[in-house]
């Protein structure tokens, strides 16, 4: 009997098809083809259209009693609180009650040196069995060493349908090199980007959507800008956690574009070689993006290579399966490559 799934994430349904490339909705389209029956419980939409006047605020208490009822009407094997902080803490310790058989997790996209996350995460765990985390359990086990036995890495997926372009196989697209981000707290990565754009101007077609001026792209317009680049700068708002990286690099590599990514990192350990672009400070990666602009061929097989890693061996399919196989306790159905020895 397949497993009944609830998954409580915000499924962006108010942003009516400009919306940013979700990990939450990768779950979704993994656990389908895993073979699983999904639920989905969008708490802010919920929030919201519960709301007089659709002010979201005052709808977070009527959001809260409908997870209840959903739980109760629904009766899940697994109930996955993403990122649902109109959810409480006392709401699903209600939520078991009703279901008492059920395995309770959270899973968490976000980066530790955020210091709410961190803290996010450690209260989730109060009242949840496990913690999926995109961290690697090596640096999880310095915030949290007394929680770490039932915290586990998940890495960012592709999925088929939404990394389906491949930016490898054409050799004439518009951009050289894209950075996509419109973050600025917790963070200095902009003089980085400022460096580079000095440097590269007149030398390579390099784009900043959500910076420096430039608007963001969203949805489509998001699909469409990866497509037509070269290269892709997948520089985090902090680097050095082992395992961590920012979804744009799952989003980049899978759609075929070449990715560079800080070797502090550790993703040596995980990618196989001639796939990511490493570097380590801005002078290197001012060498690397000139070097593989001049060698076009490069290029596109080192990112073909990355492509086909991504949608072999971190696709959504294997992401979805090996949560909800840990969460209950169930015998792996692949060899994962993330999977790290406890």
């Amino acid at each position: 009997m397949s497993q009944r799934i609830l998954h409580i994430a915000h499924q962006q349904l108010r942003r009516y098809g400009a919306t940013r490339v979700s990990w939450a909705r990768k779950l979704d389209l993994g656990m389908i083809k895993a073979g699983y029956d999904v639920h989905n419980f969008s708490d802010r939409d919920v929030a919201a259209f519960e709301a007089p006047f659709g002010y979201r605020p005052l709808g977070v208490k009527r959001a809260n009693r409908r997870l209840l009822e959903t739980v109760e009407n629904l009766q899940p094997d697994l109930i996955i609180a993403g990122h649902c902080d109109s959810i409480s803490n006392e709401t699903l310790t209600e939520a078991r009650k009703l279901c008492p058989n059920a395995a309770l997790i959270h899973c968490n996209n976000d980066p530790l040196f955020v210091p709410s996350n961190a803290e996010r995460i450690e209260s989730r765990l109060q009242v949840c069995d496990a913690g999926f985390v995109s961290t690697g359990r090596r640096t999880l086990a310095t915030y949290y060493p007394k929680l770490i036995d039932r915290l586990w890495h998940m890495p960012n997926p592709v999925d088929e349908s939404i990394e389906r372009f491949d930016a490898s196989s054409n050799p004439d697209v518009d951009t050289d090199l894209i950075f996509c981000s419109k973050s600025t707290d917790v963070t200095d990565r902009l003089n980085m980007v400022g460096y580079l754009r000095e440097q590269l101007n007149g030398k390579l077609r390099f784009r900043t959507p959500g910076s420096y001026g430039e608007p963001g792209v969203w949805g489509r317009q998001y699909d469409e800008a990866l497509a037509a680049s070269r290269m892709g700068l997948n520089i985090n708002r902090q680097e050095g956690d082992y395992w961590y990286s920012s979804a744009r690099m799952a989003q980049l590599g899978g759609n075929g574009v070449l990715v560079f990514s800080h070797a502090s990192n550790g993703f040596q350990e995980l990618f196989p070689e001639d796939t990511l672009a490493y570097y380590n400070d801005a002078e290197e990666l001012l060498g690397g993006i000139l070097q593989f602009h001049a060698d076009d061929d490069a290029r596109r097989a080192w990112a073909a290579n990355t492509r086909r890693f991504f949608h072999e061996q971190l696709n959504s399919r294997l992401y979805a399966s090996y949560i909800v196989e840990t969460a209950l306790d169930l015998p792996y159905s692949h060899d994962y490559v993330w999977q790290e020895e406890r």
